[in-house]
Formats: structure tokens, sequence, C-alpha cells
């Protein structure tokens, strides 16, 4: 609870900060910037007619508009969607796409805690959720979070090693996440989703790998025949006492035997004898 109420806290300070950064933009013109503003404001309306195709602006849906009047931010909100009006001599008007923009991350070779080369890729889903601070905090924001996007790929990957970034991608991605929004949230960027796309090791890892997985399957399967035999040898020697317990038993076993040749239509059929029967005829 305490750490949550910190963090709230400071997210209240970093909120607090940014109107205050933004009441100051939009402080006021003076008496020379609104002399030029009543003048320019006289000559729209004397030149109507023509001013109009000037003064009107359009946003969509998913665009907003931040005005800046003699350099200051108009308003503490920006403006749109829809139509609004703006002075033609003063007011500079900036378009903001506030849809999400997805972009790849280009492959990085990256060394990891272990000391493996990798090359890693990955891609970034981001939107702005400030307007006025993507414009007036960085001069632009889509390529500075692209280019911070490379870097903290770089910087968490070296912190891992190769096992980790084989299996764990789901938490690499959640740290990056982190670690670009927190980054961005000055610059009015809203980083949504983080993904890695493939990771791609050297031919020569790839074939040591492979070597060592084939080879822990074969010890594997030696161990797995071993059990069967000993299980397989245990079954036959109670078989071998429980027909040694009942003489009959072998008779029908050999019985059992003759049935399973027949039925496999040999023409040839062995049948064993007991050495005691065939003793008998070697004494006379």
């Amino acid at each position: 609870m305490e750490m949550e109420d910190q963090m709230e806290s400071q997210k209240r300070r970093g909120m607090q900060s940014k109107e205050d950064l933004i009441s100051e933009r939009t402080g006021s013109l003076g008496c020379i910037g609104w002399f030029i503003v009543i003048v320019s404001g006289f000559f729209t309306v004397v030149l109507f007619p023509i001013t109009i195709w000037f003064c009107v602006k359009i946003v969509q849906e998913y665009e907003r508009a931040v005005i800046f009047r003699l350099g200051r931010i108009t308003d503490r909100k920006a403006k749109g969607p829809g139509i609004f009006f703006v002075l033609p001599c003063t007011d500079n008007c900036t378009k903001v796409d506030l849809r999400t923009v997805s972009f790849d991350i280009p492959p990085q070779e990256i060394l990891t805690k272990d000391s493996v080369t990798v090359s890693v890729d990955g891609v970034v889903y981001f939107r702005v959720s400030n307007p006025i601070a993507s414009v007036a905090n960085v001069s632009n924001a889509d390529f500075s979070t692209r280019l911070l996007a490379q870097t903290t790929l770089r910087n968490v990957l070296g912190t891992k090693n190769l096992a980790e970034l084989l299996s764990d991608r789901e938490g690499i991605a959640h740290s990056m996440q982190s670690n670009l929004d927190e980054a961005t949230d000055d610059w009015g960027i809203k980083v949504e989703r983080v993904e890695i796309k493939d990771v791609k090791l050297p031919h020569q890892l790839q074939r040591a790998m492979a070597a060592e997985a084939e080879a822990a399957r074969e010890a594997r399967a030696k161990v797995i025949a071993a059990e069967g035999e000993m299980n397989a040898s245990r079954a036959l020697k109670e078989a071998s006492l429980v027909i040694a317990e009942s003489p009959s038993a072998l008779q029908l076993r050999y019985l059992q035997t003759l049935n399973t040749i027949a039925a496999e239509k040999n023409s040839t059929i062995i049948f064993p004898l007991p050495m005691d029967v065939l003793s008998h005829f070697m004494r006379k």
C-alpha cells in the first residue's frame, strides 16, 4: 500500500508539473501581443469573404489540433474533432494523429549476459495520449520513440542470458513496455504493447544446441530401454516361477505357441519336446 501511495503521489506531482508547464506556455500575450491579435481580427472581419478560407480548420475524429498564437499555446486542451476558427496571421495550427502506430524494431546484434551474440527484432505499438506534450516537449515524437525502442531493446536483453531470452519472451516484452512507457510519458506518448518477433542464433550455436539436444534424447532413450529390459526380465522371472510350480503349464505354453505359428500359415512347424521324453528313447 505504501508503494502504491508513493507511485500515486509521484504521478500527481508529474501531472501538476505538466499542468504548470502548460500554464506557463499559455500565459498572457502582453500588450503588444493583444494589439496584434486585435489588428489581425479586425482585418479578418473586414476581408471576411477572402479570409474565411484561411480561418476555418477541420480535423478528423482521430486527430487533434494544437494552436500556437504568437508562439504560445492558446489552450490547455487541444482542439477537435470538428470545425474551428483560427486567426490567419497570428495562429499556427499543428495536427496530431491519435491513432495507434506500429513499427518494427530493426534486428539488433546483442551480446547476452552469458556472452552469446544473437540478433533480435520486435514490434512496438504506441499512440499519442497528450497532443500538446507531443508537440511542445519533443521535436519529433515518432522518430524519438523509434530510437528509444532500439536502445531499450539492447539494454533489456543485455541483462538476460540465452536461456531466459528464449523462454521468457513475455517477461522481456513487459519489461520493455514499462521502460518505454515511463521514458515517453513526458512526450505525451503511451506505449501500449511490445512484442519480440524473432531471435536469430549463429549457425554454429544452432548446431551445438542441436547436438546437445540429440545427445540428451539418446541418453533418455537408453535409460528407458534399460528400464524396459529390467522390467521384462523381472516379468520373465515371475513367469518361470509360475511355470515351475505346475509342469502342465509348460505343455499348455507349447500348444499356445503352435497355435500362433499355425495362424501365420507357415509350411514348417517345429514342435518342441520335453528332454525327459527324448532321454527315455535314447536309453533304449
